[in-house]
């Protein structure tokens, strides 16, 4: 039987510089701190690592997986943006181990 662990967060968009416009897609890397940042608590441990294979639009419904190594396992982790709301981005991870 699976089990997933899903936690909802909300995120800052980073603004383009001097152009005034939201950037259409959040990078790897801060996607990658984003699941560090919400996974740490509920496991009671930073992941290893974290490898997202690009960076997540900042459309409602976009998706990327990533992979979450702890403790010698890796687990796929799907963050997916649930909506957008002004600068800020809100979320849902999930974890499937």
């Amino acid at each position: 039987m699976k089990k997933t662990l899903t936690v909802v967060g909300g995120f800052l968009l980073a603004f383009s510089a001097g152009s005034g416009v939201a950037s259409a897609a959040v990078s790897a890397g801060d996607v990658q701190q984003m699941i560090i940042d919400q996974l740490t608590p509920q496991l009671g441990v930073a992941p290893d690592s974290v490898i997202c294979p690009g960076d997540l639009a900042t459309d409602p419904g976009a998706s990327i997986t990533c992979q979450a190594t702890a403790g010698g396992e890796t687990h796929p982790v799907t963050v997916t943006v649930a909506s957008v709301e002004g600068a800020a981005l809100n979320v849902s991870i999930s974890v499937t181990p």
